[in-house]
């Protein structure tokens, strides 16, 4: 996929880019900190934290207009027009870096962001357009690990550079060449024409941001996983920030330190990306999650336990070579790889997430919301960093220690106010820990619209498991009496599971659960029925009763057969005695998800589906 026409050009793009951004913006900053002071109209302190204001600015000012404007035409179209306007800034760029034009490289700056500021939502929002489902997290996957390796290089070249003799002029040549190959690359992304009615243009400075928020807000979901990833940037920006002071006042380490600190943040981010997509197998996971936001704060609450506490003499600083050298910074940069590998662990599923459950004529609209939200996120960490540090006289590693702990608590209220991310992390457990489950025939769930699964019962768990196995929510109608088990009845309840009965045993709960998936068919929800009505005593597809044929003369959806092997005998199934009676005698072992090509609901019954059905199952 990587070195395909659809994926390689946008790629190569994205990465100059980020590659350009990030160098020319440190190139500034080190020129205004190391060099010629007495040019400055400003103080230098002012200047810096001015040149972090205007490049963050646009994000607010233009995110919310820049999501309808990629929403509404031909992405690769407009990732030409915005790299050509790249490459006019850059020009501009180079001269006044060449001339020390400090002021005017500032206002180019604020160019730069805005132009960032459009590229961010065609950035993401091309991705399902140009992509399959099935390399959706595998394409984020690597634009995050593009991304963060590009602005580790151009933050590490623009000191490599500025150091040199001829600094000015090979900056001015750099930032250039970048703009040039970047708008070269652009030219060879295939056309990418926009989805659904088009929406007028129209830029609303203020209204159109809240606009662009409110409308993220409508699903709960997006929502979240918007204010998820913006902890991260939270979390983030925090430690990028704090990294110089903290190699200082704690490490006892000089500038080359803190490229290393960096180094592997950015590093263990790529990674991070890259083991997200193996542990993915294929599909959005949002089972992973858990395991990036416990590893955030576990690593750096042992991150801060690591800094050493012997003394050193007065005066003495840690050079590259001396820091690595010495073992007792070992553990240190591990556990700062580790929280960085966590970190893209966390992100890369949310976005693709977002990628997948925003209407496809607003996938950039929610882009341009995660934006502005990234954005305030990032300027509440600059703010809350200077009041805990500066007015409370906190130390940064009692700073790092607090943000850990905040971590947890975003993982408890995301997770309460998205019962679907817990399931996720649920079946997921199930799947790969517990089972080794394999699905085949996953391009057979339609990517929407309403649609019946209907699946042999063989555990209480087969609901968890096929879940698993669908990038979108399912309803689940299952026996009452199975719904409402102890241990799983949380999950269940919060899944939206449908509970039925024979209506001998209760009428108003059997009537009430064909009503129920009425409502959920016509909201264009996917149902799964288990149409034998009770779980398999003997292993065996037993006959399907005809409940299914009542929906179907009501709601002739969409059917997808599909068939479960390999649960029977394990610790929830009834092989042995009552399911849960007994002691596990087996620990993962195979289960196959077997999923047949759909069916048209108006054409098939009960009988057809089991044989169907069936044919999976053998």
């Amino acid at each position: 996929m990587l070195l395909t026409k659809r994926f390689f050009p946008y790629f190569a793009t994205l990465c100059l880019g980020a590659l350009n951004d990030n160098f020319y913006k440190n190139v500034l900053l080190l020129l205004v900190t190391y060099s010629q002071l007495s040019a400055l109209p400003i103080d230098v302190n002012l200047f810096v934290n001015l040149a972090a204001g205007v490049f963050i600015l646009p994000f607010f000012l233009f995110s919310a207009h820049a999501g309808i404007v990629a929403d509404n035409m031909d992405k690769a179209k407009l990732i030409r027009r915005l790299k050509l306007l790249e490459l006019i800034i850059m020009s501009t760029a180079a001269i006044a870096i060449v001339t020390q034009s400090y002021m005017i490289m500032l206002v180019l700056l604020f160019l730069t962001g805005s132009q960032s500021a459009y590229f961010g939502p065609v950035k993401y929002s091309l991705l399902p357009q140009a992509l399959s489902e099935q390399e959706l997290v595998k394409g984020n996957a690597l634009v995050e690990m593009g991304t963060f390796l590009s602005i580790l290089i151009g933050t590490l070249s623009a000191g490599l550079v500025v150091s040199n003799e001829n600094g000015l002029v090979w900056a001015a040549i750099t930032v250039t060449v970048l703009a040039v190959a970047g708008y070269l690359a652009s030219r060879a992304i295939p056309s990418l024409p926009a989805q659904g009615e088009l929406n007028p243009n129209k830029f609303s400075l203020f209204s159109g941001t809240w606009r662009c928020i409110n409308k993220a807000r409508e699903t709960t979901s997006i929502w979240m996983a918007i204010l998820a990833i913006s902890w991260f940037w939270f979390l983030g920006a925090t430690y990028l920030t704090q990294f110089p002071n903290f190699a200082k006042l704690h490490l006892h380490a000089d500038v080359t330190v803190v490229s290393l600190l960096l180094a592997l943040f950015s590093i263990g981010i790529a990674v991070g990306s890259f083991v997200c997509e193996r542990f993915s197998f294929g599909h959005v996971e949002l089972g992973l999650l858990p395991f990036g936001v416990l590893g955030l704060s576990v690593f750096s609450f042992d991150m801060i336990s690591a800094i050493p506490t012997a003394s050193v003499e007065l005066g003495f600083v840690y050079s590259f070579e001396a820091f690595i050298a010495n073992a007792q910074h070992y553990r240190l940069m591990i556990d700062l790889f580790l929280v960085g590998l966590s970190g893209g662990l966390f992100i890369v599923p949310l976005y693709a997430f977002i990628q997948t459950r925003a209407e496809k004529q607003e996938c950039a609209q929610a882009i341009a919301a995660n934006n502005i939200i990234n954005a305030f996120f990032m300027v509440g960490s600059a703010i809350l960093s200077m009041v805990l540090l500066s007015v409370f006289n906190w130390s940064i590693p009692e700073l790092f220690t607090l943000i850990g702990a905040l971590n947890l608590i975003v993982l408890l209220y995301v997770y309460s106010q998205v019962p679907e991310f817990t399931q996720r992390f649920i079946s997921y457990l199930l799947s790969h820990v517990m089972y080794r489950v394999r699905v085949s025939g996953r391009e057979h769930i339609p990517l929407q619209g309403a649609g019946i699964i209907v699946s042999n019962h063989v555990s209480y768990v087969d609901a968890l498991i096929i879940m698993g196995a669908s990038t979108r929510p399912i309803r689940f109608v299952m026996d009452k009496s199975i719904s409402e088990i102890p241990l799983l009845k949380y999950v269940f309840r919060h899944a939206g599971v449908i509970p039925i009965c024979s209506p001998k045993k209760c009428e108003a709960t059997y009537l009430n659960a064909f009503e129920q998936i009425h409502q959920a068919l016509a909201n264009d929800e996917l149902v799964c029925i288990f149409p034998e009505g009770r779980l398999t005593p003997d292993g065996d597809i037993g006959e399907f009763r005809p409940g299914i044929d009542k929906i179907l003369q009501r709601d002739p959806v969409t059917v997808i057969p599909l068939a479960l092997t390999g649960l029977w005998g394990s610790y929830f199934s009834h092989k042995g005695g009552h399911a849960l009676t007994t002691l596990p005698k087996r620990f993962w072992s195979k289960v196959s998800v077997s999923i047949a090509p759909s069916v048209d609901g108006s054409l098939t019954n009960c009988k057809v589906l089991q044989q169907q059905v069936t044919q999976q199952f053998n």
